[in-house]
């Protein structure tokens, strides 16, 4: 497991070497940017505030690796990531969501990724009680009193009833009682999850549904529950776990992760920026930067966990940037981003490495896939050159969708087994590159299959 302080710009790229192939510029940029937030904190006193994070723009076709990067770069740094679209968002005032939703909602990620970190270190001792509550079903204690028994006669029901329970223990963590059912009264229900569609900021009511509800539903929190005993344990440990999590701590830990450790990737910026400066749209398009450039210069955001400093959030934004250019935002938003790198584009040889070296390559998704099904599936090296040049092909004479293209491909060649599969006949399947030409040639060559298939 890498640490923090182990992650070094050159161990940064060659992690990200194990899933991305090419793009040695960007992913520079990236972990330069990285290990810049963990030089930052190396820093006391005042000259740690005044550190601004190099926001960063990728510029270049889709499919060539843009929200790959980012994505990889948040589980590197085990930070709280978010993907948003810029032009999913509309000017303030407008219906639609607001740019602010993206920190609320990074909060909401940092928020269960932080509960679910600490439910993890108490899962020992929340299994511990779960165990002693579900034996304390199984083997209940008796209400009834002898007035007249002996202290002695106490002392050897006591012993009987101990003896029970350590035999019914050991009975349950073996496995034995985990068909039986037991009931029990629920003291853990989950809140409510109720969703405001609304430009108001109703996050910030810090409201418990689950308390109002029990206050008008009194037997809420009464609810008679039934389970198998294995279900039971599961159960109980997850809501011991959680009632062991200190909520404040919560809350404490996500905030500083997001303010500190926290990455906001803005996909198809190049949709808000414009070159036409005359015309109606680009009043929204316009609108939206405006918006967009104080939460990436930094500012103080409400949610309903508290007020969130966005200053030293990174932004990563990514856009093709066909028909506007980076220089089509508004001066004060790219000044917000200074770091910029330009994407290339795939090449054959890129889709040959791509299809098999990555840790996460698509041959090694289909066989998988096809081991399910207790099928052996290989890829001869003439095929995987076909298959890339088959890929790059169809990005010339169509679309440029970069490595997605190699997804098309590759599900149009196996098409057949992946349908027939499973098949008592079929135990091994070597992909041969004249199986590839009989299959890709029909559909590159008919100009209304490639577009339609490919």
């Amino acid at each position: 497991m890498l640490t923090l302080d182990s992650l070094t710009p050159q161990k940064i790229v060659e992690e990200l070497d194990k899933y991305i192939i090419g793009q040695h510029q960007a992913k520079r940029a990236v972990a330069i940017a990285l290990r810049n937030r963990w030089r930052r904190q190396q820093i006391s006193g005042q000259m740690q505030g005044e550190i601004l994070p190099n926001n960063i723009i990728l510029i270049g076709p889709t499919g060539v690796g843009k929200t790959e990067i980012a994505r990889r770069l948040s589980r590197l740094a085990n930070a709280p990531f978010i993907k948003v679209e810029a032009s999913k968002f509309t000017e303030v005032g407008y219906v639609g969501r607001d740019v602010e939703s993206m920190v609320r909602e990074l909060m909401s990620i940092s928020v269960n990724q932080v509960k679910t970190q600490m439910m993890d270190e108490v899962s020992e001792q929340a299994r511990l009680t779960a165990i002693e509550r579900i034996v304390d079903i199984l083997v209940p204690r008796s209400s009834k009193s002898k007035s007249k028994s002996t202290e002695e006669d106490s002392s050897a029901q006591n012993e009987r009833y101990q003896r029970t329970r350590a035999k019914m223990k050991t009975k349950l963590l073996k496995g034995d009682l985990d068909e039986r059912e037991i009931e029990f009264k629920s003291d853990h229900e989950p809140s409510p999850q109720i969703e405001i569609m609304s430009n108001l900021n109703l996050e910030m009511l810090d409201f418990n549904m689950n308390d109002m509800l029990s206050n008008l539903l009194p037997g809420i929190k009464d609810k008679i529950k039934k389970m198998k005993v294995g279900e039971a344990l599961e159960y109980f440990t997850e809501s011991e776990a959680d009632r062991l999590v200190n909520k404040d701590k919560v809350i404490e830990h996500a905030a500083y992760a997001v303010e500190n450790h926290g990455i906001i990737f803005i996909d198809e910026i190049d949709k808000i920026a414009t070159s036409d400066k005359h015309g109606g749209i680009d009043v929204s398009r316009s609108g939206v930067q405006r918006d967009l450039l104080p939460i990436v210069e930094g500012s103080n955001v409400p949610t309903k966990y508290g007020t969130i400093d966005t200053s030293h959030i990174l932004f990563i934004a990514a856009g093709a940037f066909h028909t506007a250019k980076p220089s089509d935002m508004i001066p004060e938003l790219q000044g917000r981003f200074p770091i910029r790198v330009e994407l290339n584009s795939l090449s054959q040889d890129d889709f040959e490495k791509i299809l098999v070296e990555p840790e996460n390559a698509l041959t090694k998704q289909y066989t998988a896939l096809f081991k399910s099904e207790a099928v052996d599936l290989k890829f001869q090296a003439a095929a995987i050159k076909e298959i890339a040049r088959f890929a790059a092909l169809a990005n010339e004479k169509m679309e440029d969708i970069g490595a997605r293209r190699l997804h098309t491909i590759m599900n149009t060649l196996l098409d057949e087994y992946l349908f027939e599969m499973p098949n008592e006949q079929v135990k091994k399947v070597t992909i041969s590159s004249k199986q590839v030409i009989q299959c890709l040639t029909p559909v590159i060559e008919s100009e209304d299959l490639s577009r339609f298939i490919l």
